[in-house]
């Protein structure tokens, strides 16, 4: 295999030593650890296919991997060969007047819209890791962001994909007209996280950058009374680009790292609210937002309209999860989705949770469409600690379910959450997902052991803790 690999991509791209293949052991996630037993970075489209075609005359099982940034697993490869989308990096194509480009896998989030903005476009999804996650990445866990509020999701911006199926042959799912005739194969396809095959060129929708932008922040002595606050904000008809909430203890984190952000460190939690659009209007947009706020109890309501305010107060929010890494060597991060309005209940719930087990835990989630981020700091070489701290997750977990809620919203289930899965769907469901499995990947050797449990796909795979 190293051989005919290395013949594809050269040598230089194809790792099997421990010491180089020690980087891919894990993903964002640092709780789960595999290592690959080999790792095969292709540098062309060409190569990516033949390297699948090579895997498939084997019947070798393979993980793909974007930049490793997610946060549930997804891309760990144990003793299978993983395939690093790293190095297609192409920009290929923009059509400014019909707003859509074509891109590689590989072509990292952010960039895109450096690329566009010359045209007064920019790609809409914007995940916490977007200055380093890949655009592959983000089809793959169908990715969001604080402003897919408005916006919506990878899913809902991506109009066609080249796919390269397990076996080695190519299809394109959807089309550039943005139409397309039957099943929604592309559907299916986007947030599969690397079941059904891989992406070799994707082409996405781009969107004009507003005329204006007003970000705001509302700090408030209770975090029930910030939740409610929401709720108020959607039901005045606004839908703000942006919705985001974090609590006491993650603005602590944030304000005493290089992350800071001028949190105020005495509030229990506080909104970044962002509205964008026509410059009429935004005003009175932003006086309703902050009526509603301030009849929740918000302490104060600051404006910030200049590129360089709002940067400020958005890096604290998406840089939030590193600065979680200065309080402890481990950090468990889920990705739970509940009913807007039952966000008051939940969030007191989480609270009783973590003080029953002797847990912190960081709220920082995407209010607005109430996909919670409950993150426990820990050291997981204790072992009582990581005791406590994976018993506090499940119920965290399981308390979102029962308020009618999921179990992820854009971080995939990959292997983390794999064993809430059947807690959420019952078997027929569960046979349905495998089947649908089966038509992209009949021998299911695409990224095996991820999304459905083992014994429901029957899979030669195990989970790896």
């Amino acid at each position: 295999m190293l051989a005919a690999l290395s013949a594809i991509v050269g040598s230089r791209w194809v790792k099997s030593r421990p010491a180089a293949l020690a980087p891919y052991d894990s993903d964002g996630l640092p709780g789960y650890h595999a290592t690959p037993s080999l790792a095969v970075f292709p540098g062309t489209r060409d190569e990516l296919i033949a390297v699948v075609r090579e895997l498939a005359r084997t019947g070798t099982p393979f993980v793909p991997r974007g930049a490793g940034t997610g946060l549930s697993g997804g891309a760990l490869a144990k003793g299978v060969v993983l395939i690093g989308l790293n190095r297609l990096t192409r920009i290929i194509e923009v059509d400014p007047v019909n707003r859509i480009a074509r891109v590689e896998p590989g072509v990292v989030n952010a960039r895109l819209s450096r690329e566009t903005v010359k045209y007064g476009l920019h790609y809409a999804p914007d995940p916490s890791s977007q200055s380093v996650c890949t655009i592959g990445g983000n089809v793959a866990e169908n990715a969001g962001g604080p402003h897919c509020l408005k916006y919506g999701v990878t899913l809902n911006h991506v109009v066609e994909c080249e796919v390269v199926l397990p076996d080695g042959s190519l299809v394109q799912l959807g089309g550039a007209s943005q139409e397309s005739e039957g099943y929604d194969l592309l559907g299916a396809f986007v947030g599969s996280e690397g079941c059904f095959g891989i992406a070799t060129q994707i082409t996405v929708r781009l969107v004009p950058l507003p005329e204006s932008v007003h970000t705001m922040l509302a700090d408030f002595s209770s975090v029930t009374d910030a939740a409610r606050a929401v709720s108020r904000i959607i039901a005045s008809g606004i839908v703000p680009a942006a919705l985001e909430m974090m609590d006491n203890a993650t603005i602590r984190a944030v304000e005493a790292s290089i992350y800071a952000a001028g949190y105020p460190v005495d509030a229990a939690a506080i909104l970044l609210c962002e509205v964008d659009g026509p410059v009429q209007g935004l005003d009175e947009d932003v006086a309703i937002i902050r009526e509603a706020c301030l009849l929740h109890g918000a302490r104060e309501v600051r404006v910030a309209t200049e590129a360089a305010d709002r940067m400020r107060l958005w890096q604290g929010r998406k840089k939030a999860f590193g600065a979680m890494g200065r309080i402890a060597p481990s950090l468990v991060v889920q990705d739970a989705v509940v009913p807007r309005t039952r966000l008051p209940q939940v969030l007191e719930h989480i609270d009783q949770i973590s003080a029953r087990h002797g847990v912190r835990v960081c709220n920082v989630f995407h209010a607005g469409d109430g996909n919670l981020h409950p993150n426990i700091p820990y050291d997981a070489s204790d072992r009582e600690q990581d005791a406590r701290v994976h018993a506090a997750m499940k119920e965290i977990m399981q308390a979102c379910i029962d308020a009618g809620g999921t179990i992820t919203g854009e971080h995939g289930v990959g292997l983390d959450k794999i064993g809430y899965m059947e807690s959420l769907f019952d078997a027929p469901t569960l046979d349905a997902m495998c089947r649908l499995r089966s038509v992209f990947d009949p021998d299911k050797r695409a990224n095996p052991g991820k999304v459905v449990p083992m014994h429901s796909c029957r899979e030669w795979a195990g989970v790896v803790r």
